[in-house]
């Protein structure tokens, strides 16, 4: 008779554990799907090189951008008379998918050009109000390989070209989450302000009250660490390093342009100088002074 209770309340506890299991093989799909959501991982990688010839402050900057970006490779420099469309294998060789291209022309003008390697698009601008962190010696300073915090003004939503401005900037500039050389925690402010037709870059450190454990905006205050830079947009390419033009900047000068416009405005100068000079000589000769009678009183005989 025992045995038997003890069998039916065994078969009552397999028939209450029942459902239990069933209810364990029906939820593990849902964990499996969950799993497969969050399975994306932000594989963005920058690739950042320059051309040959140029300066020490393009150079300095570069090195600044790429302390700046954790997620970023370094290449040797590139010749300039080679066509932009070999960046584009270098970029799949080093399995990249973003290019900052920094161009020196004459060793006086730095161009920008921010690519989505292979299939585009492309911003080329023109940098302008170049200030390095060696040069700044700002009192500001954050852990590198930390991630930022991307601030952008709300003038980048106004208009379709600097909507995709800030898409781009956003891309590459954005430290993925996960990467290897990436500290999980952001102590530091990338702000890209939209002002006078260029895109202004600071860089600020994040600094929390020594008596307050959590950061709070109310709290915080930020500290400039630098570069300095301001992108002016010159135009934006369909393709990577070429292709139709989405958007030309109209307001855009060339730095050629603009220095011949100076030197033909300081050869003016010289020019109305001279017209001057030629001018009272001619004065001078069109009117001789009467020679005077008093002129030889002390003159010795």
């Amino acid at each position: 008779m025992a045995k038997r209770k003890a069998a039916a309340a065994g078969d009552a506890g397999a028939a209450v554990q029942q459902p239990g299991k069933q209810q364990k093989v029906d939820a593990a799909p849902d964990v499996a799907a969950a799993k497969q959501k969050r399975s994306f991982k932000n594989k963005e990688k920058v690739l950042v090189l320059g051309t040959r010839g140029i300066t020490y402050r393009s150079r300095h900057l570069m090195s600044d951008f790429i302390s700046l970006l954790p997620h970023s490779k370094k290449d040797v420099k590139l010749d300039t008379k080679s066509d932009r469309g070999v960046i584009n294998e270098v970029a799949e060789e080093k399995g990249c998918s973003s290019v900052l291209f920094f161009e020196a022309r004459k060793r006086q003008d730095l161009y920008l050009w921010m690519a989505k390697s292979p299939d585009g698009p492309t911003v080329k601008f023109l940098v302008l109000n170049v200030h390095t962190m060696d040069e700044l010696k700002l009192t500001g300073n954050h852990l590198k390989g930390s991630r930022p915090v991307l601030s952008f003004d709300a003038a980048f939503d106004a208009q379709p070209h600097t909507q995709l401005l800030k898409e781009q900037l956003a891309q590459v500039f954005g430290t993925p989450r996960g990467h290897h050389r990436v500290k999980p925690f952001f102590d530091h402010v990338l702000s890209f302000t939209l002002a006078d037709g260029c895109v202004w870059l600071r860089n600020y450190q994040v600094v929390v009250p020594l008596d307050k454990k959590k950061a709070d905006p109310s709290n915080v205050t930020l500290v400039e660490v630098g570069p300095r830079a301001a992108l002016r947009p010159i135009r934006i390419f369909e393709g990577s390093f070429g292709g139709p033009v989405l958007y030309d900047n109209p307001e855009f000068v060339a730095p050629n342009v603009m220095r011949r416009l100076q030197k033909q405005q300081a050869a003016g100068k010289y020019k109305a100088k001279v017209q001057q000079k030629a001018k009272r000589r001619d004065h001078e000769a069109a009117n001789v002074m009467p020679r005077s009678e008093i002129d030889d009183v002390f003159r010795s005989s």
